[in-house]
């Protein structure tokens, strides 16, 4: 049976606000029947968020039934991952009315004993997509083993585009020739990707194990793996889990998020961004015992910018790190694409070293 989600963002309906519920309507918009805000209701999918058509935003969850929906989506990815309160009752309501529950949350709602109790009782399922798996292993350097080219997104700060990046260009690659798989690392690549490991709900000593198993999968019959990157390496609260991806997947390449008008890090005002360049050089300096991975391209996130701005934001970039620089949603992901597959081509003909 097909996934139809009505996605629960009671509050939180926003650009900024509801990260998986964006990314599910952006990229598996056939599976959502509505979005559950009565802050919104009225509204569509598209006005509140530039993107998704007429997926209707509605009130309840009684209006949310009327869409016939096989399962209720928590459709938000907060700091520390937390389960609301307040939505509750409305998790038991769907349960009750024999709706899968599905989650990215830290709180594994699959452990809840009330949440399990409703669920064996009314032939529901729940489904927590940050549950890791029992049996991880520390990190080997096994990814040097593989053929394929790997490419991992890094960025300035959390929560600026590295996913998206990732599934924007993905297609794009393909076209030009190469066989591409994507590496979820996170609740919402996982949701849409259908697999992967939360390499945030990991233990920290198995993080570099994790993102080398799911980089090795995805390699099988792939020229190229795109892993999706997580946190960035200056920010206070996640550079723990960016360093142990980073050294687990073993990119060849990184292609590097930046949001122009994000001057400071995330929730933490008091450390600045640096100019991108310098950016660059901490993820190369931090790869290069390992193994030399260059960022090869540059992807910026200028939803909040009106169109001049965001284009001399991107000459701008062009010409302070004088690689390809685009906005992957807003404009035209050809020119990471372009630089993936030119990479790739290099690094097959010898002209790249790889170690």
């Amino acid at each position: 049976m097909s996934r139809r989600f009505l996605i629960l963002a009671e509050g939180s309906f926003g650009p900024l606000t509801s990260k998986t519920a964006n990314a599910c309507i952006r990229y598996v918009p056939t599976e959502v029947v509505a979005v559950l805000d009565s802050t919104q209701v009225g509204r569509t999918a598209h006005d509140v968020l530039g993107f998704g058509g007429n997926i209707p935003v509605v009130a309840s969850l009684t209006d949310g039934l009327a869409h016939r929906p096989s399962a209720l989506l928590i459709g938000i990815a907060p700091a520390g991952g937390q389960f609301p309160p307040a939505w509750r009752d409305i998790v038991c309501d769907a349960l009750r009315a024999g709706l899968d529950v599905w989650s990215g949350l830290h709180t594994l709602l699959g452990d809840d004993e009330a949440f399990a109790a409703l669920a064996a009782a009314h032939d529901a399922c729940i489904y927590d997509l940050r549950r890791a798996p029992a049996d991880l292993d520390v990190g080997y350097g096994r990814v040097r083993e593989l053929e394929a080219t790997v490419v991992l997104t890094v960025g300035t700060d959390c929560n600026i585009g590295k996913m998206t990046t990732q599934l924007q260009v993905q297609q794009a690659v393909q076209a030009r020739g190469p066989r591409v798989h994507f590496a979820a690392t996170g609740q919402t690549g996982i949701l849409i990707a259908g697999r992967g490991i939360a390499v945030d709900a990991v233990v920290a000593d198995f993080i570099a194990g994790a993102a080398e198993s799911l980089t090795i999968e995805a390699a099988a019959g792939a020229d190229i793996v795109l892993v999706e990157g997580q946190g960035s390496l200056l920010h206070p609260a996640y550079s723990g889990v960016t360093l142990g991806l980073m050294h687990g997947a073993l990119p060849h390449a990184m292609v590097l998020c930046a949001q122009p008008s994000r001057t400071t890090i995330n929730r933490n005002a008091w450390v600045n961004i640096p100019p991108l360049r310098e950016v660059m050089a901490l993820y190369e300096n931090m790869m290069r015992p390992l193994r030399a991975s260059p960022v090869i391209a540059v992807a910026l996130n200028t939803y909040d910018l009106d169109e001049p701005a965001a284009l001399r934001a991107i000459h701008e970039a062009q010409d302070h790190t004088g690689l390809p620089v685009t906005d992957p949603v807003r404009f035209n992901a050809a020119p990471i694409a372009d630089a993936i597959a030119r990479f790739h081509s290099d690094r097959r003909v010898g002209t790249i070293q790889s170690s």
